[in-house]
């Protein structure tokens, strides 16, 4: 049940809505890449990007000194729906800036 409540939990937040529809169109992205597209400062987005990991929508890939963050595969059903859900939301989402190679 606690992932549960993690998860719901963590689509109370509009920025963390905007987070997994960005991934889900962009893929798997550098932490650097997604604090320039949103213009958001790092310890900001990591706490964003640490609720969304433990609440179970995404996976991080270290290489090297940076982190890359896509969306995690395979997703149960309910988190499949909420992203599905997510998809159809009218967002305006920032534009991919790439910093990283």
């Amino acid at each position: 049940m606690d992932i549960f409540l993690k998860s719901v939990s963590a689509l109370n937040d509009e920025t963390r809505i905007m987070i997994i529809k960005f991934l889900n169109i962009h893929g798997k992205c550098c932490v650097c890449d997604l604090e320039n597209s949103f213009d958001m400062i790092q310890s900001r987005l990591s706490r964003h990007l640490k609720i969304l990991k433990e609440a179970g929508f995404l996976r991080v890939d270290r290489v090297g000194r940076w982190a890359y963050y896509s969306i995690r595969t395979p997703l149960d059903e309910f988190r499949q729906g909420a992203i599905k859900e997510i998809m159809t939301l009218d967002i305006e989402l920032p534009n991919l800036v790439k910093v990283c190679q």
